[in-house]
């Protein structure tokens, strides 16, 4: 437990969105202050996966439903216009999935083994992620151009 409350998480995320969002978007994102507790009443995209092992959690990446179409088209070198939902879906998908290797690599080298799920993707405006008997949660908020792009990070002991 205490290798987990010394974790550098805000650290090991920017350092993994940073690498992701650059390379398989060409986009440079900015790292603000945690995050608040507030979000945007509109339309969003969450994909999230979990780690499981020595360090159980969950990370979450959140974009608005537009800003999710533009990532999409970055990533697939597709025009706006040309972008579809199951597209969409699968690219939150991938970039979770990359951002949350890259943490769970981390995680690993620490000394803290873990696998990682699948990724799943909530879509909506009308819900809440609930945070329970976690050791660690982390909100971090990242921007490129005036798009936000909020993590979560939820981590326990096993």
């Amino acid at each position: 437990m205490d290798m987990i409350k010394a974790l550098n998480l805000k650290n090991l995320v920017t350092i993994a969105v940073n690498d992701v969002f650059e390379k398989m978007m060409a986009m440079e994102v900015e790292l603000f202050d945690k995050a608040g507790k507030e979000v945007k009443e509109e339309d969003r995209i969450v994909g999230s996966v979990s780690f499981a092992g020595e360090v159980n959690g969950n990370l979450c990446l959140q974009v608005s439903c537009d800003f999710a179409r533009i990532m999409t088209a970055a990533m697939l070198g597709m025009e706006l216009d040309e972008v579809e939902g199951e597209e969409i879906k699968d690219v939150i998908g991938e970039v979770s999935n990359m951002i949350g290797g890259n943490l769970k690599s981390s995680f690993c080298d620490s000394g803290l083994s873990c696998s990682l799920s699948i990724p799943y993707i909530t879509t909506g405006k009308d819900f809440k992620i609930d945070i329970k008997d976690w050791t660690r949660h982390e909100r971090f908020l990242f921007c490129h151009d005036s798009q936000s792009i909020l993590v979560e990070v939820y981590m326990k002991g096993n």
